[in-house]
């Protein structure tokens, strides 16, 4: 007969039927004081253990945040066996996070990461409204069917550590978990790379743009001098990387709250912008020759032509469109035809843009960057454009599955909880929680039944 029936649900803490050695498991009824206090040690009293997962207690929530870290309990072990060499090795602990610090947390700081807040802006630009929506419903249910997978390899079996290569090589076998995991580490490099790139951009095109090595002497020149920029800075940067990972992750490490908490604030950071912007849109102005995008590079004041005291003078912009800065110069015909305008670059939702960007408007390399709705007066077919002009040009051909294609590794952030499955207390209620997949199916073990490997069903 079925003996000694086991689950793995958390918590299982009363005796099994049928062992012949019936008793009372309240810890009031002979027990010692100190087994009445590691008995509720870090309990709320809660009439079901399992409610811990839900409603934490307050100070459990804070401590776990204060004790928050990007390393998982591999690495962590390896550090201090290196340290204590020689010396007395600890005991090894039991995973002790939870969903919301072992999975939750890491998948959020991998998804807002710099696709989010540097290219999702362009995207929804230049595909519109309408089509970004498209565009992140079709990442989204990629996503969706990758946690549904690995939320059934998950409750299929237990999950040690190894993360999502060693659930599909012990579920697929070796050969799939091989090809999958070579996959998986040349796009998490690709990735370091691509942070690292988005790191500079920000640094050099935001926040210290005097930092620039490399300038350019015109707008044509400005591709030229980012990327030598970068070059440069990324070679640094990736020597600081390399340095940290050969003394020990452990110290940058300390820093995980930090970094929890820069994330957190970026987020609360957009909604908030978005609202203060509807009422009170930020001075960010451009400056638009009829329909056609300048850039303000090689000039300051936004108009043809500007009163000094009772006399009309020309403005640089004059003499960059012009033969010389005199009145009676001979000008670019689209410059004589078209009034110079300025307009803000951040306008507000309440501006009434949303309505005006719906559609998407894909651009090919080269071409001007025009403003729709802006009053123009073009030119005959087949005029040349000058190029050194102080013009905003297109960079590249867009189109629909190349935005994709950058969007996409915005989503990719989900693997991070899977990855620390060693960390997790309990693993197979965890990672398909996190993911909105499927509750856990029990495990039965039957006494005297025959043992199988966890990936066999």
């Amino acid at each position: 007969m079925l003996n000694n029936l086991t689950d793995c649900e958390d918590g299982d803490g009363g005796a099994n039927p049928g062992d012949g050695n019936p008793k009372e498991s309240s810890p009031f009824i002979n027990s010692t004081d100190a087994e009445r206090g590691k008995e509720y040690d870090g309990k709320n009293m809660a009439l079901f253990e399992e409610e811990m997962d839900t409603s934490p207690m307050v100070s459990s929530l804070l401590s776990g945040l204060a004790n928050y870290t990007n390393l998982p309990q591999g690495s962590r072990e390896h550090e201090e066996a290196e340290n204590n060499e020689g010396g007395k090795k600890k005991p090894v602990q039991a995973p002790r996070m939870g969903t919301f610090m072992g999975v939750y947390l890491p998948c959020l700081q991998n998804i807002f990461g710099v696709i989010l807040f540097l290219r999702l802006t362009w995207v929804v630009g230049i595909a519109g409204i309408m089509e970004s929506f498209c565009m992140v419903f079709i990442c989204c249910s990629c996503t969706m069917l990758t946690a549904i997978s690995m939320s059934a390899i998950a409750t299929n079996g237990v999950v040690p550590a190894g993360g999502s290569y060693y659930m599909i090589s012990r579920s697929l076998g070796p050969e799939f978990g091989g090809a999958v995991g070579l996959c998986f580490y040349l796009g998490t490099t690709f990735a370091g790379a691509m942070y690292i790139l988005g790191t500079i951009e920000i640094l050099l095109a935001y926040l210290f743009p005097a930092m620039a090595i490399f300038k350019a002497e015109d707008a044509s020149g400005e591709a030229a001098a980012m990327l030598n920029n970068m070059r440069v800075y990324g070679t640094c940067v990736l020597t600081c990387m390399a340095t940290v990972v050969f003394v020990g992750v452990k110290y940058v490490n300390k820093f995980a709250l930090v970094f929890l908490g820069c994330v957190i604030l970026s987020i609360l950071a957009i909604y908030a912008g978005v609202i203060k912007s509807a009422f009170d849109p930020p001075n960010f102005p451009i400056c638009l020759l009829g329909n056609r995008t300048l850039s303000r590079h090689g000039f300051d004041v936004c108009a043809k032509l500007a009163w000094e005291g009772n006399e009309t003078v020309t403005t640089r912009l004059w003499g960059l469109f012009c033969s010389s800065r005199f009145l009676n110069a001979t000008c670019d015909e689209y410059f004589t035809r078209n009034n110079v305008t300025e307009i803000q670059g951040i306008p507000g939702a309440a501006s009434g843009l949303i309505k005006e960007n719906l559609w998407s408007s894909y651009l090919t390399k080269g071409v001007i960057v025009e403003r729709r709705g802006m009053p123009s007066v073009g030119l005959a077919d087949g005029t040349p454009i000058d190029m050194d002009h102080p013009y905003v040009f297109s960079d590249m051909t867009s189109y629909f599955t190349l935005l994709v294609g950058i969007y996409f590794p915005s989503v990719t952030g989900i693997m991070a909880g899977s990855n620390r499955s060693g960390d997790l207390r309990d693993a197979q209620k965890s990672i398909p929680t996190s993911h909105g997949s499927s509750p856990k199916t029990e495990i039965v073990e039957l006494e005297g039944a025959p043992s199988f490997p966890p990936w066999v069903s």
